[in-house]
């Protein structure tokens, strides 16, 4: 029998420098130093790729993985010991050598609709621009609201309110749990129900990502693990995996637990919403990336392969 490995007397987070990453690192070092009293937990703190091309979509120079990559890179080189990310901006395939060794709790995953004045997305008069992002925003937005100017929105959260408030938006959508995280609850004019904007996999919930060698840091990690989280994304990954999903497919999926059962939604677009296949699963939680893959298949049939490919 394999004795557990002692635990480390510090740990440093590599993180993103925006306020929301931030927020999201010291979080998860509150809650290690919590379990952990002696652990001393450090943050080091970087600006990748993905936050230094403010001027280009995402879907056009490698997607939300760029926000991921240089983390890994100071993993790989010893300068951090773990990385703390938006489960939603990690790529569906993780690389060999690293594991998400805890997804925490989740947060709200829903959209927020934040408007210059109060109302609604269908108050909004034809031609009002919504900044967003994101295609599958973008796809169900156009889907829905096709007298919307829907218009790319790059930055970090308060980039993005300023951006609104300056008048260059009449509205925007963004993730409801990064205001709330932010205290910036107040800026929200309306929650989006999953039945109106399917979320993103893996929205709301933060991933703890380290090498795949570090057993001392998954054992302790496992303590932030929450297992109907990790159920839920695992169904939401699994989907999108099937399906190929990345930045550049405007795909949504979002699973919930019924006791032991899961059901999931998902759907996969066209980015200018004349196309948007759905659908939904039931099924046993115990085999949510299965119920996934089986909703994948099912869209498959729907014609989601040549839509995809289209793209």
């Amino acid at each position: 029998m394999t004795s557990p490995q002692p635990i480390p007397a510090r740990i440093i987070i590599a993180s993103r420098e925006s306020a929301l990453a931030l927020w999201q690192a010291r979080h998860v070092r509150s809650l290690l130093m919590a379990r952990y009293p002696r652990l001393q937990v450090d943050i080091l703190g970087m600006t990748t790729e993905g936050d230094r091309r403010l001027e280009v979509s995402l879907a056009k120079i490698g997607g939300k993985g760029l926000f991921v990559k240089e983390l890994e890179d100071a993993l790989a080189a010893g300068r951090a010991d773990i990385a703390v990310h938006s489960v939603k901006d990690v790529p569906m395939e993780v690389p060999a050598g690293f594991t998400l060794a805890a997804i925490g709790e989740r947060a709200d995953p829903r959209d927020a609709f934040v408007a210059a004045r109060d109302g609604d997305l269908a108050a909004l008069p034809a031609g009002a621009r919504v900044g967003t992002s994101s295609l599958r925003r973008e796809c169900q937005l156009r889907a829905r609201f096709p007298k919307l100017r829907i218009e790319p929105l790059r930055g970090n959260v308060p980039t993005r309110l300023r951006k609104l408030d300056e008048g260059q938006y009449d509205a925007v959508i963004l993730a409801a749990a990064g205001l709330k995280r932010l205290g910036l609850e107040d800026r929200i004019t309306r929650v989006l129900p999953p039945a109106e904007c399917l979320p993103a996999p893996g929205q709301g919930a933060l991933g703890i990502e380290c090498l795949d060698s570090r057993g001392d840091l998954i054992g302790l990690l496992a303590a932030l693990d929450h297992g109907p989280t990790r159920t839920c994304v695992s169904a939401e990954r699994g989907f999108s995996r099937a399906l190929s999903g990345n930045c550049n497919v405007p795909l949504g999926a979002y699973a919930e637990l019924e006791g032991s059962q899961l059901r999931l939604r998902g759907f996969v677009g066209a980015p200018d919403g004349s196309r948007l296949l759905s659908g939904e699963r039931r099924g046993p939680a115990a085999a949510a990336e299965k119920l996934g893959q089986s909703l994948a298949e099912n869209l498959k049939q729907q014609g989601a392969l040549e839509l995809l490919a289209q793209l």
